[in-house]
């Protein structure tokens, strides 16, 4: 068998790598989420009172309010996603059974056009095809490994963990120091969280740190500064 179509049937533990840096991905994305709109909430109710009761249950609620919402979020999209996923595969084990000659042709046409002569593209397909014909053509055709397919509450629980785990920073933050420097140290410890936060999704992205870095710390900064605004207007008002 050829280096190339060895690289090819080694793609399923690539995949699998890839769809386990994706949910790391996510995991951060959500941990950033959490930081961000938990304390834009606390820093707009400690604009409007000092007291730590107030804050306290605002906090909470939106932690307990934005994960749970996450993890719905999160279970219906990748639900969706693998019945979508399944049904693509139930169709290509239907082909298989009731076309074996067409769908081994179809698999040899695929590694031609991955530049493999005819000659080796039949042997590649008749090995695979003999070896297990289902998992070649997921692989091939639909770039699926269907033992690998991504949980729903796998996926729900990540969600909800890495919210949980964000809004914590900032609900500490604003109720542990003193009421006169709550507010700036809150301010602080949320930026460099989102900092670090955004460098991490650059780099699990291959993106540039430093401008995803400053993206979400000027996201997070306008945010709790313009919920603060309207907190202290409100409490003034009140």
């Amino acid at each position: 068998m050829t280096e190339q179509a060895v690289a090819h049937e080694g793609e399923p533990h690539a995949n699998g790598a890839g769809a386990r840096l994706n949910r790391l991905r996510a995991g951060v994305l959500g941990a950033n989420d959490g930081i961000v709109s938990t304390a834009a909430l606390v820093v707009g109710v400690a604009g409007a009172t000092a007291a730590p009761g107030p804050i306290l249950t605002a906090g909470v609620a939106g932690l307990l309010a934005g994960a749970v919402s996450m993890a719905l979020g999160e279970y219906v999209s990748v639900s969706s996603q693998r019945d979508a996923e399944r049904a693509m595969l139930e169709k290509e084990r239907r082909e298989l059974a009731e076309d074996p000659e067409a769908e081994l042709e179809e698999l040899t046409r695929i590694y031609e056009g991955k530049g493999l002569s005819r000659e080796t593209a039949e042997r590649v397909a008749g090995e695979l095809t003999a070896h297990d014909a289902f998992a070649a053509h997921a692989d091939a055709e639909l770039h699926l490994v269907p033992d690998e397919l991504t949980s729903p509450w796998g996926a729900a629980i990540a969600s909800f963990v890495s919210f949980a785990l964000g809004a914590l920073l900032p609900l500490a933050a604003i109720l542990l120091p003193p009421a006169e420097v709550r507010i700036p140290v809150t301010f602080v410890v949320v930026l460099a969280a989102l900092a670090i936060t955004g460098t991490v999704g650059a780099r699990l992205g291959e993106a540039r740190k430093l401008r995803a870095a400053i993206r979400v710390v000027v996201g997070g900064a306008i945010a709790m500064a313009v919920t603060y605004g309207i907190g202290a207007l409100l409490g003034v008002a009140v």
